[in-house]
């Protein structure tokens, strides 16, 4: 057995550490009253040294987009909602997950995306384009997933699987408005996780020939269900 010592992880440098203090501020204050003081003193970097990294606040804030894909983008990849055979299992697999992510205060379970997105979408068009990266990204990853399902349960009437996939997001991201506005951290939870569980019994209504089972055994997978070695990277692009 070796004896060596385990080296401590690397500590986060500044810019990193002022993207963090990004994503939990702009949560909590929103995106204007945020100051670049505050983001400073937060993440124990200079002015100077923000400025070094960040030439304004509006890059901090495409920068803090970005970040937060690429953060989620890890977190969804390696979610356990991609472990069904069924397809349409995974994506009410996916809705179930993104329920139980619904926990603690109403900042640390919102998205950043979204938050950015609200506040600077006529003021800030790199943000907003930066945000729409990653919702519409996000909602990508869910595509293939949805067209394998209307593959094996058929086609709803007006529906394709890029529409759904965004309408998954919108009405998530309706959710985190609503908790918002309910204020009370509780009730904010509840109407966040009601909202959820709606999108999940809309999306089995418009499938109504699926019927859930146990997990099925290596027999029963069909091998066009499973997503592509492709598809998994893409889920890390962002969310």
């Amino acid at each position: 057995m070796s004896t060596d010592t385990p080296s401590s992880p690397p500590a986060e440098n500044a810019r990193t550490r002022l993207l963090n203090a990004a994503l939990r501020l702009i949560r909590e204050k929103g995106y204007g009253a945020t100051t670049v003081d505050e983001l400073c003193a937060a993440a124990g970097v200079t002015k100077g040294g923000f400025f070094h990294h960040f030439k304004s606040k509006e890059a901090l804030g495409v920068a803090a987009a970005q970040h937060w894909s690429q953060m989620t983008g890890g977190l969804f990849a390696g979610a356990p909602y991609h472990q069904p055979a069924d397809p349409l299992a995974r994506v009410l697999a996916y809705i179930d997950f993104r329920s139980l992510l619904i926990d603690g205060p109403v900042p640390e379970f919102t998205c950043l995306a979204g938050t950015l997105v609200q506040e600077v979408h006529c003021s800030s068009p790199a943000i907003r384009d930066a945000c729409a990266d990653s919702i519409f990204g996000h909602a990508a990853t869910l595509e293939q997933d949805i067209a394998l399902a209307m593959q094996r349960y058929g086609t709803p009437a007006g529906v394709n699987a890029a529409d759904l996939a965004r309408h998954t997001q919108a009405v998530l991201q309706g959710g985190f408005i609503l908790a918002k506005a309910a204020g009370e951290p509780e009730a904010a939870r509840a109407v966040a996780r009601e909202t959820a569980a709606h999108l999940k019994r809309y999306v089995q209504l418009l499938f109504p020939s699926y019927h859930p089972q146990d997990p099925a055994t290596p027999q029963d997978q069909h091998p066009e269900d499973r997503p592509s070695q492709d598809q998994q990277h893409i889920s890390q692009q962002g969310a």
